[in-house]
């Protein structure tokens, strides 16, 4: 190793990555991909910190500070980093919503936090959303304690609030109280998950059945037009009846809320059916979360989530390619400029 060169470890998601970094005469040199860190990085170092100095945090936290050479941090350090990262989330957050969002994707992950000497879990509400041009964004997230129509509500309109409209469907898992609360605030269409929507199906088909079931209402969700799938549908159904009358019924009462998507251009429908384009993001979001394990209190929570939400939109954001083109959103839209057919060229 040159002598000229200061020798240091640097802490990433993949482990420890040894750094050796040049001595200039005057002024210094850092890597500009080296500061600032990361936003979520941040974000985890600071709440990791946070239970560590409040004596609440889980012992594999505690070995993962020592690891990291954060033991001697102060409350003041740990206090000016959470305020810094706090503000560009909150501002990340609080931002006004412009434009129509035509889609919008709802989903939930429970995390463990203590409150009043308790541990307790908390949803984790996500809401993402595809605008007129095709273009994704995350709009919201909240914590609560509950999934009442209450809590779905009150999310809901903090969106509107802040400019959220045009919403034309709303893509989530059957949470209780949200279908009325989709219809009360944004009185747009309500599509349940299909894929928790067929994990509920099989449990009711019973382990032998299950093949066949799953084969059977694939049917349905093949067809061309949303008019063919009721039709299969309730094919379906009639064809189970006689010998599994309890799921026969609950497809009955199923059928205009899993099938909603079909009404939709054929084109989006692959991304309408389900919450899977949230996979990804919620994966991130446990990995992180579960480095935590407890979270110290809920501003804890915001902090770290809703630093990897501004990392993922901003990502999102520089992606050349729309989420949904341009030519298959134009016919949903309202403004008739952007309705208005393509001219040849």
């Amino acid at each position: 190793m040159r002598r000229n060169c200061d020798q240091g470890n640097g802490e990433t998601r993949a482990g420890t990555v040894e750094l050796r970094i040049p001595k200039l005469r005057k002024g210094s040199y850092f890597p500009a991909f080296l500061e600032p860190r990361r936003m979520a990085e941040k974000a985890l170092t600071a709440v990791v910190q946070e239970a560590y100095i409040q004596g609440v945090s889980t012992r594999s936290v505690d070995d993962l500070v020592k690891a990291m050479g954060m033991g001697g941090i102060s409350k003041s350090q740990v206090s000016r980093l959470c305020e810094e990262i706090d503000g560009k989330v909150k501002a990340f957050l609080d931002r006004p919503i412009e434009g129509d969002w035509l889609y919008l994707w709802i989903d939930a992950t429970y995390v463990k936090v203590r409150q009043n000497g308790r541990i307790v879990p908390v949803a984790v509400i996500v809401a993402v959303g595809v605008n007129s041009d095709g273009r994704r964004e995350v709009l919201g997230m909240d914590v609560g304690p509950s999934e009442a129509e209450t809590f779905w509500t009150a999310f809901l309109r903090k969106l509107a609030r802040r400019g959220l409209r045009g919403v034309k469907l709303v893509i989530s898992d059957a949470h209780e109280g949200i279908k009325a609360a989709v219809a009360k605030v944004l009185h747009a269409t309500w599509q349940r998950c299909r894929v928790h929507f067929m994990r509920n199906v099989l449990a009711h088909a019973g382990r032998q059945g299950r093949r066949v079931v799953s084969a059977f209402i694939a049917t349905a969700f093949a067809q061309d037009d949303a008019d063919a799938a009721r039709t299969q549908w309730r094919r379906v159904a009639d064809q189970l009846r006689p010998k599994l009358p309890k799921l026969a019924t609950f497809l009955d009462e199923a059928e205009v809320d899993v099938l909603a998507y079909m009404t939709f251009p054929a084109a989006h429908r692959a991304k309408l059916h389900s919450t899977n384009p949230l996979e990804r993001l919620n994966g991130e979001i446990k990995r992180r979360t579960e480095v935590v394990g407890i979270f110290p209190n809920e501003d804890a929570i915001i902090r770290l989530v809703g630093a990897i939400l501004l990392e993922q939109n901003d990502e999102w954001a520089v992606q050349r390619a729309r989420y949904m083109t341009l030519e298959t959103m134009a016919p949903l839209s309202d403004d008739p400029i952007v309705s208005l057919p393509l001219l040849a060229g």
